[in-house]
Order: structure tokens, then sequence, then C-alpha cells
């Protein structure tokens, strides 16, 4: 083992319950773990994934503190910029190699922008609720993890098809 902490993925979250110095109890939410089965191949797209689920984990992170709400604006400000960077950079990619179910893809991806822009339009007009905090940390996090093992997936397999 390298060290590093292992957590288990998408829907298998694990909460754990541990007690603070005060006795009050908080929960862990066990973060979207990095894995080859989320592996496109591509270095860039793949870098941008784990960016994109790093955001994720680090409100993970905060939760487990009580310090979720605190950090939700620059979350969700971040999500907003760096997807539409992340879904500029595959549907270039997609252009490039042809990629025929390109139009639905870039459909799922309109959807999700718009999904992170009520987000932050929520955070603007109710504050950091704690609602929107579990919008943000499993509604984001499912999404992105089952966008990339299934329809990025599909992707790579096809490019990778192309170049041989």
């Amino acid at each position: 083992m390298d060290g590093k902490p292992t957590f288990r993925n998408d829907r298998q979250a694990a909460v754990d319950e541990i007690q603070n110095a005060n006795g009050r109890k908080w929960e862990i939410i066990m973060a979207y773990a990095w894995s080859k089965d989320l592996e496109t191949g591509n270095l860039l797209i793949d870098t941008q994934h784990q960016q994109l689920i790093k955001a994720v984990n680090e409100l993970l992170a905060a939760c487990s503190t009580g310090q979720g709400r605190d950090v939700l604006n620059n979350t969700l400000n971040f999500l907003e910029s760096y997807t539409a960077k992340h879904f500029g950079d595959e549907e270039r990619l997609q252009i490039q190699h042809q990629y025929p179910d390109y139009t639905n893809h870039k459909v799922l991806h309109e959807n999700f922008k718009k999904f992170v822009n009520e987000l932050v339009n929520q955070i603007k007009t109710s504050g950091a609720t704690t609602s929107l905090v579990s919008k943000v940390t499993f509604g984001v996090g499912d999404w992105l993890v089952n966008h990339i093992k299934k329809e990025d997936m599909k992707v790579a397999v096809y490019i990778k098809s192309k170049e041989n």
C-alpha cells in the first residue's frame, strides 16, 4: 500500500460516524475514488476529470468537519467555470475524431451545465443550505462518475478504434 487512503466509489459511498472533542457526532462521507475504470486514456481529459472529482471530494471533506456550507460557493464557482472548459476540450476532441454521437454527448454536457448553473443561482438566492451541499456532493459527484464510466468511455473506445 502506498499510504494513500482507500475510498469506495460512487453509490458505495460509506458513512462512518466519529465524535469530535465535544462529543458531537459528525458524519464522514467517503470520497469518490479515481480508479482505472475512469481512465479514458487521454491525459488531458483524465487530468480534468480528476480535478472535477477532487473538487467534489474537497467539499465532502469540508462537510465531514462541519465546513461544507462555508466552501460551497467556491466549489460551485469552480465547477461552473471548469466544466465549461472541460466540456469544450472534450467536444473539440470528439469533433476532431468525428465521433458519431457527438450531438447527443453535447446535449448531456449542456444539461449538466444548466444543472450547475441552477445550483449557482440557488446559492445566490437561498444561500449555502445543507440541501444544496448535498445536491452538489452527490448530484454532481454521481453524475460525473456515471458520465465518465458510460458516455466518456464510449468516446474513448471509438477514438482508440480509429487509431488502430
